[in-house]
């Protein structure tokens, strides 16, 4: 039975594809659209996606841009940000509070975040000490992450010998966040890329002092300060 997934997650999903530095998306020869990177995302096919775009439009929380792309209006951004900042809240009180990893919680937080309200999404803020950021690195605010976002770049943009800090983590691929804390890959962790091989998808890098291959996906879904 296939996954079914809310307006929320959707505009969610959206949101983080619409800002320059967002959730990971290949760079394969040929740039896919919104919407078909939102599918992937999602785990949905191309027709539900693409039915549940005609929905958002048609309730004013998106428009279709120049090549058709979906972009959000000013009324599915704020939406959209309310969702984000939600989520990442939720996944705090998951880690803080309740002992669950920093990957477990993002799983969580999905399943449970739409059964809190925004008041008591504003008192649990509170109680967690209002909290900068969600376990992955992602700020709680968003007008502060999309204003950091020009201090960052993917791992996978950097060039050879160049050393950063980890920032944030891609979050929506959970087997890839499960694996970036397998593997030390964690934000505040000093990077260096030690060589890259785009054309293969292929990236070395030192980190916690070894050196590691890895791939396209994860170079693309680390976001790192560079130093």
């Amino acid at each position: 039975m296939a996954q079914r997934h809310s307006i929320d997650e959707y505009l969610e999903t959206i949101y983080f594809l619409a800002f320059p530095i967002g959730e990971y998306s290949p760079q394969s020869v040929g740039s896919p659209t919104l919407a078909a990177r939102v599918a992937e995302m999602l785990g949905v096919s191309r027709a539900s996606s693409g039915e549940m775009l005609k929905r958002l439009e048609k309730e004013g929380l998106i428009r279709r841009g120049e090549h058709k792309e979906a972009l959000l209006t000013g009324t599915g951004r704020a939406r959209a940000e309310r969702v984000v900042r939600k989520h990442r809240i939720v996944e705090r009180l998951l880690t803080d509070f309740m002992g669950y990893t920093a990957a477990e919680a993002h799983v969580y937080a999905d399943d449970i975040g739409e059964t809190f309200s925004d008041e008591m999404v504003d008192r649990m803020e509170e109680k967690l000490g209002n909290p900068d950021r969600c376990p992955h690195g992602w700020p709680v605010d968003p007008a502060f992450e999309q204003a950091e976002n020009n201090e960052l770049a993917a791992l996978a943009e950097l060039e050879p010998g160049k050393r950063a800090t980890i920032v944030r983590l891609a979050e929506h691929d959970g087997e890839l966040l499960h694996w970036f804390y397998d593997e030390g890959f964690v934000p505040g962790t000093k990077i260096e890329l030690r060589e890259a091989q785009p054309a293969a998808g292929q990236f070395t890098v030192k980190v916690n002092g070894r050196e590691q291959a890895i791939g396209e996906k994860a170079a693309a879904g680390l976001f790192v300060k560079p130093a």
